[in-house]
């Protein structure tokens, strides 16, 4: 496809909450600001759900659910058209999507345009493929009756998405509650809500019946916690990080014990043996580090290199680094701004704490430019596995390399963590990769690559870093329940 021109001013067409297939100011009247992180000033002001919102978002997708409702009497091949006709307008709305993307999250433009637009079409059409081939089994059972099971539809489902990947990880929420037959409430980030409120309008245009997509935009804290505790939502799924992954886990449980899909945090090791090919292996950790400016969960965040080759592995990281381009996101970089000023001050307190503790500062460590949220591409050499560094997840442009001298060792302290999300490790030796992928404990651990997701393979973590799987046929299982159906074949009735 040949690239647009991109608008760095786009217009905001949609402020508000929606519900319904219809806009609606917040219940209290309060609005809240979106901030262009490249300035930091007020994009517009955002229609600012709670709890009373959210409830009538609820309550319209409980409608949706009934028993006769036009969702519920659909033929599940129809879904899957709808699902492929939204698909298709968002296609054909990308470069608007990509400048909204750019200018609330502040990621390059063309990455939004090629990446994230690309990646929420391809999960929605993965799943629109499923809508007709979610079915049950009959079960061959003891004694004169028959047993089928049916796979049916949750019901309405709570999501609430996080701000790194809006349209991206809205996608991966959509798609298989959708295809299922599910109702939704989603909550966007309070950093991000653009893109997904125009997706919205999307939605109606393809034609999904009202109060099957219900968006409330807000704070964490008010709408977010009215998600996780809401007794007629029976299904919850989050996107964030651990420390409100566990507060939703508690909220669901005192509740109504809803289902539960956590995706969370990680600090992903990354292991490059000495038999590895150095050149690929540089840029790989580097692209799977500094990707999305390092506001990545499975960010390859513990780079372990062999001691034979890490003084060149650092210097070739660190060259890498110093070239790596930084400024507006409607430019030619490949960096732009972090998301706000929080996770601004949490990346240079931690770059603080590296130097403190004793690591070799390489190359960057400070802010990048005058305004804006913009950090310098950052390693660190000589990072020691008890540094804050080396524990905490960072999510931003900051790379720390270890060294290691056997696959034993490096296996140890790789699952010495409380988070299990992603690991990567590079080698020539077919079978020491698949020891060392057998033997970390990771939801997805990737060989001579990095980060290579798709909406076929399931994607989740291991211990903190989350429960259940997003993405792939695994993620429709937390979409359904399983009935068991059982008839009695010499009964009266049916001599």
């Amino acid at each position: 496809m040949s690239e647009p021109i991109f608008n760095p001013n786009p217009e905001i067409i949609y402020k508000k909450i929606f519900i319904n297939n219809q806009w609606h100011d917040a219940v209290s009247g309060k609005v809240f600001p979106t901030i262009n992180p490249s300035t930091g000033e007020v994009i517009c002001e955002i229609s600012e759900g709670d709890a009373a919102d959210v409830d009538l978002a609820v309550k319209a997708a409980a409608a949706a659910f009934k028993k006769g409702s036009p969702w519920r009497t659909m033929d599940a091949s129809k879904r899957g058209q709808l699902m492929n006709k939204l698909a298709d307008l968002i296609d054909r709305d990308r470069k608007y999507l990509a400048e909204l993307e750019a200018l609330d999250n502040g990621k390059p433009v063309r990455n939004a345009y090629y990446g994230d637009c690309q990646g929420i079409i391809n999960v929605l059409r993965y799943y629109a493929g499923w809508a007709d081939k979610i079915h049950g089994k009959t079960i061959p059972v003891d004694g004169p009756f028959m047993s089928y099971t049916r796979h049916e539809p949750v019901g309405v489902c709570g999501q609430i998405i996080p701000w790194n990947y809006p349209m991206a990880m809205a996608g991966w929420k959509f798609g298989p509650a959708l295809a299922c037959g599910n109702t939704i409430v989603m909550k966007p980030a309070e950093q991000t809500p653009l893109s997904v409120l125009y997706i919205c309008s999307l939605f109606v245009e393809a034609g999904f019946p009202a109060g099957v997509i219900n968006v409330v935009p807000g704070y964490g804290p008010t709408a977010g916690a009215a998600v996780a505790s809401h007794p007629n939502i029976d299904k919850v799924a989050f996107t964030g990080s651990t420390e409100v992954g566990k507060i939703i886990m508690a909220a669901s449980g005192v509740s109504n014990l809803k289902k539960v899909t956590l995706e969370l945090g990680g600090k992903s090791p990354h292991i490059i043996f000495d038999d590895a090919d150095i050149d690929k292996a540089v840029q790989i950790a580097h692209d799977g580090l500094f990707a999305n400016h390092g506001q990545n969960c499975c960010a390859g965040s513990r780079i372990y290199v062999q001691d034979t080759i890490y003084d060149e592995f650092v210097a070739r990281s660190t060259v890498l680094a110093e070239k790596r381009t930084v400024g507006d996101p409607f430019t030619n970089v490949q960096q732009g701004p972090q998301i706000d000023q929080q996770q601004f001050g949490k990346i240079m307190g931690l770059i603080a704490s590296g130097k403190e503790q004793g690591a070799t500062l390489k190359c960057g460590g400070d802010r990048f430019g005058t305004r804006g949220f913009f950090v310098q591409p950052t390693v660190f050499a000589d990072v020691k596995d008890d540094m804050r560094i080396a524990r905490e997840e960072i999510f931003g442009p900051v790379m720390q390399i270890l060294k290691f001298s056997t696959i034993d060792e490096v296996i140890e302290r790789a699952n010495d963590t409380q988070y299990g999300l992603a690991a990567g490790v590079h080698t020539k030796d077919i079978k020491k990769a698949l020891h060392v992928s057998n033997h970390v404990r990771a939801g997805s651990v990737w060989v001579n690559t990095y980060d290579y997701v798709t909406q076929q393979t399931p994607f989740g973590g291991y211990k903190m870093s989350g429960i259940g799987r997003e993405l792939g046929e695994y993620a429709l299982e937390h979409y359904t329940e399983v009935k068991t159906v059982t008839v009695a074949l010499d009964s009266p009735a049916a001599k």
